[in-house]
C-alpha cells in the first residue's frame, strides 16, 4: 500500500509524512505482512511507499522506540522476535495496567459510558451466538480500547497500547476456540458489573483477572503446539 505524498514536501510536513510511513510499517508488522526477524531495508520500503529514504529512516527509529523493532549492528532495523517467557511477562504487565484502567472507569463512569459498555457486551454476545470468531476478536479489541478511552488517563492508555502492540500477534491464539471466547465474555460481564456498581476494587480485580486468564489461555495453546514456544 503506497503512501500518497506530494514529492515537493518541505520541512514543515516531514513530521506528518514520517508518521504516515511509521503507521504503515507498523500495520505491516502487526498484521504479519512483515514477519518477526525481518530486516527493514530502507531503500525497498521507500520505493514501495513512494517516499525518500529519510522518512523511512525516521519511521524505523520511531518503531525502535516503540519496542516493535530492534537496532542490530550491521543490519539496521529488525522486527523483534518475542519469545514465550517475554510474552508471559507482557501479559503480567498488561494485567496490572488494564485492571487499573477498569478501576478508574468505575470511579469516573458516566451513564453514557456505562451504556456503551453494555452495548458492547450485547454485540459480543451476538458474535458468540453466531460462532463468528473473527468478529468477536475485533469486538474484544474494541471493548478493551473503550475501557482505556473511558479511564481518562492518557499516560496509562499510551503504556497499555504499547504493551498490546508488542503482544498483538500472540493474543489471537488465546481466543481461537468458542469455548474460550465464552469464558472471556463472562469475564467482560464481571468487569462491566463492577463498573456499574461503582466498585473500584472489584473492577480492578475483574480487569486484572481477565488478562491473567487470557495469559493462561494463551499458554495452553502453546502447550498444544510446543514448537511455537521457540518463536
Amino acid at each position: 500500500m503506497a503512501v500518497v505524498v506530494d514529492e515537493r514536501f518541505d520541512a514543515r510536513n516531514i513530521q506528518t509524512l514520517t508518521s504516515a510511513v511509521q503507521r504503515e510499517i507498523e500495520r505491516r508488522i502487526l498484521t504479519g505482512e512483515i514477519v518477526a526477524g525481518a530486516r527493514l531495508a530502507e531503500a525497498p520500503l521507500a520505493s514501495e511507499l513512494g517516499v525518500s529514504r529519510g522518512p523511512v529512516r525516521e519511521a524505523i527509529r520511531g518503531l525502535i522506540q516503540a519496542g516493535l523493532v530492534d537496532s542490530v549492528a550491521n543490519r539496521g532495523g529488525v522486527v523483534r522476535k518475542i519469545g514465550f517467557e517475554e510474552a508471559l511477562d507482557l501479559y503480567d504487565l498488561r494485567a496490572v495496567l488494564f485492571g487499573f484502567a477498569c478501576e478508574l472507569v468505575a470511579r469516573r463512569r458516566t451513564a453514557e459510558q456505562l451504556a456503551a459498555l453494555e452495548a458492547a457486551l450485547d454485540d459480543m454476545a451476538a458474535a458468540v451466538a453466531a460462532r463468528d470468531k473473527e468478529l468477536y476478536y475485533q469486538l474484544n479489541l474494541a471493548f478493551h480500547a473503550r475501557i482505556m478511552e473511558f479511564c481518562g488517563n492518557r499516560r496509562l492508555r499510551a503504556n497499555y497500547e504499547g504493551v498490546v502492540k508488542e503482544m498483538h500477534l500472540f493474543r489471537r491464539r488465546g481466543l481461537s476456540e468458542v469455548s474460550k471466547i465464552t469464558a472471556s465474555q463472562a469475564e467482560h460481564h464481571a468487569i462491566v458489573a463492577a463498573i456499574r456498581d461503582g466498585d473500584a476494587e472489584a473492577a480492578f480485580q475483574a480487569g486484572r483477572l481477565h488478562v491473567q486468564h487470557g495469559r493462561s489461555r494463551f499458554a495452553a495453546t502453546l502447550d498444544e503446539d510446543p514448537p511455537e514456544r521457540q518463536a
